[in-house]
């Protein structure tokens, strides 16, 4: 006999453990990974910050609303924002000071002097810049496993090793079939699958919306020199790169954004050697080694915009998709919405008309 559940989630990473929290204990939760351990594929390889203007003017009411949570809660530490800026970008950065200046973020706009104070060694090319003194780092390991922890204390099961294989309509709800044999009866499906969001969607016969995954690597360098603890996070408001300080070493990534199919992604010697060459162009560090390099995927449905909601064709099947490279700096926020979706409650803080599954159908 198949085991009853009222929400079967598809994903064990941030956004799955976070939607099993804010339910067990007030119904009965299963939560479907595949892998051998929860938040293998994104979670697990994220560059772990929260920047309020990163994903733009619709993600910021997120990013702003997880903000207390994760303050309150102790998974942010200080950090701070430097995007940079060449002679023939200034316009593009002050129009992005500008507009996120007008939503009531603290961006303060520095000239070449005060970029020389907080980065050292910086080439000539660089001058104009605009410092987020708000930007943080997350714990994101720690976030993972206060939620999965939360969940398993309400009473959520959390089955590993279990892909999704099938998934019919069975009355008012599903059955399940997954890799290891077993077959779970649920009354809502949560389709909290990252990359394989739209392969889930096609499983349960709802038509897929389009997320794509897109392959982001990151590469950790051993310096010449030391790196400042103090460094904040630089980014060209190019797109083009971006670097961190972690435990005394370098996280530097290209800022690529490869389309590829969903899968375990490695990091390409191609893209690696791109970012070494670009941040060459920055700064005059003299790079010892590439240490480890990494690969992770975002998934993105064609708007950019995250998909949060019941299937307009499908009222059984609910989407928590197409976070991107924000779903962990927008996770609380993200579950608060959700949570009130899948209840039928009130609308919170956010609201989620921007983020609904119905602009695609």
């Amino acid at each position: 006999m198949a085991a009853l559940f009222d929400y079967a989630i598809i994903g064990a990473g941030i956004a799955g453990a976070s939607l099993a929290a804010g339910l067990a204990g007030k119904a009965r939760v299963v939560l479907i990974e595949a892998e051998d351990h929860p938040g293998y594929h994104a979670t697990g390889r994220s560059a772990a910050f929260w920047t309020e203007s990163y994903g733009g003017p619709l993600v910021l009411p997120l990013t702003v609303a997880s903000g207390p949570f994760l303050k309150e809660n102790g998974f942010l530490a200080r950090r701070g924002a430097l995007t940079l800026a060449r002679e023939g970008e200034r316009a593009e950065l002050e129009g992005f000071v500008k507009e996120f200046s007008a939503l009531g973020i603290r961006i303060e706009r520095l000239d070449r002097p005060a970029l020389e104070q907080r980065l050292p060694g910086l080439g000539r090319d660089w001058r104009h810049g605009a410092f987020e003194p708000d930007s943080t780092d997350i714990d994101v390991a720690r976030l993972h496993q206060h939620w999965l922890a939360q969940a398993r204390r309400g009473g959520a099961e959390l089955l590993t090793r279990a892909r999704l294989i099938g998934a019919d309509r069975q009355g008012e709800g599903w059955r399940l079939r997954l890799s290891d044999g077993r077959e779970i009866s649920a009354g809502i499906v949560v389709n909290a699958a990252g990359a394989w969001a739209d392969e889930v969607a096609r499983m349960a016969g709802v038509a897929p919306i389009g997320i794509q995954p897109l392959r982001r690597t990151v590469a950790q360098l051993r310096m010449g020199v030391g790196v400042p603890a103090d460094l904040p996070l630089v980014l060209g408001i190019d797109g083009l790169f971006y670097f961190k300080p972690e435990a005394g070493r370098l996280w530097l990534s290209p800022h690529d954004e490869t389309p590829t199919p969903p899968c375990d992604a490695a990091p390409d010697e191609i893209d690696v050697a791109s970012a070494i060459d670009r941040f060459q162009n920055v700064v005059d560090w003299p790079v010892e080694r590439v240490e480890r390099a990494w690969a992770g995927l975002r998934s993105f449905a064609p708007d950019r915009l995250p998909v949060y909601g019941f299937d307009a064709r499908e009222p059984g099947f609910f989407w928590f998709a197409g976070q991107g490279g924000f779903g962990i700096q927008t996770a609380p926020a993200a579950a608060d919405l959700a949570l009130r979706l899948l209840r039928g409650e009130p609308r919170g803080e956010v609201d989620p008309a921007p983020y609904s599954s119905a602009r695609f159908h």
